[in-house]
């Protein structure tokens, strides 16, 4: 397929990357020139001359703004792209935004991602999608190359609410994780034992086994940033006061991660959070 790429940051480069092994036609577009040349792919002055022709146009870029910008403003993609090409938005941003482009072209899918750049870059993304069937039929041979689970969850919009429902449940497990972590600090337990003992059971996490190690060294440069995390909070905590929702823990672990950010750790990921639990 020939296929546009819209955003090539640390995300958005290694997906464009397995799309072209896979032996698409990739034309990508960013908005720093450099990042996009740096893929080695073909480039494009404007997302509209990079979605000129194309059988898909995928989006990886800021936040509502930014993809607003890409998709309809001036040189945007969508003014561009064939009646019968798909639109797909990998960015993490609000559901109102996502409806809105499904209302503008009818074959998009809102498909936001779980798995960081190293899933990026293995091509591992866990990929949540809303749109149409008829959306879906087309995107998800175009996902397939960076993916390792893709799920049609419902309508427009749909996707980035279950990304929300991710972000939620990962700031309540990394609070209990620094919270553990600082506990068998302050009780001199042999920290590796202590992994080995609570890792097999209940308490086992993905962020257990990937982080407890790293958080416990103090080193927090893997990927995801705190100030992208706030982002994705607010995106949730704005959601839920449209749909009546309740996130007391969200909420405070937002205003945790506010903390961490005033410490200088904006740009850590989000394991960061046992920054401000006093050893």
């Amino acid at each position: 397929m020939k296929i546009a790429f819209i955003g090539t940051g640390v995300m958005g480069a290694p997906m464009a990357g397995h799309l072209a092994r896979a032996g698409h036609d990739v034309t990508v577009y960013n908005r720093t020139r450099a990042k996009a040349e740096a893929t080695g792919l073909r480039v494009a002055d404007t997302p509209a001359l990079a979605a000129a022709g194309a059988d898909a146009v995928v989006t990886c870029v800021g936040n509502d703004l930014d993809l607003e910008q890409v998709t309809l403003g001036a040189d945007g993609a969508f003014a561009a792209m064939r009646a019968d090409a798909v639109f797909i938005d990998h960015t993490t941003v609000s559901a109102d935004i996502a409806r809105r482009l499904a209302s503008a072209r009818g074959l998009s899918v809102d498909a936001p991602v779980s798995g960081g750049q190293a899933g990026a870059e293995k091509g591992q993304l866990s990929i949540m999608c809303g749109g149409s069937d008829a959306a879906m039929a087309k995107a998800r041979a175009v996902m397939e190359p960076y993916a390792a689970r893709i799920v049609h969850v419902g309508s427009a919009g749909a996707g980035q609410q279950t990304k929300m429902v991710n972000q939620i449940c990962i700031a309540g497990v990394l609070q209990g994780l620094s919270e553990a972590l600082r506990f068998a600090q302050a009780s001199d337990l042999d920290l590796d034992k202590v992994f080995e003992a609570v890792s097999g059971g209940a308490a086992q996490s993905w962020q257990m086994v990937n982080r407890w190690g790293t958080m416990a060294k103090g080193e927090f440069d893997f990927g995801f940033a705190i100030d992208w995390m706030r982002k994705d909070l607010g995106l949730a905590l704005d959601e839920a006061k449209r749909n009546g929702a309740v996130l007391p823990a969200a909420a405070l672990v937002d205003q945790f991660y506010a903390e961490v950010q005033k410490l200088g750790g904006g740009r850590q990921d989000t394991s960061a959070l046992v920054r401000r639990l006093p050893r």
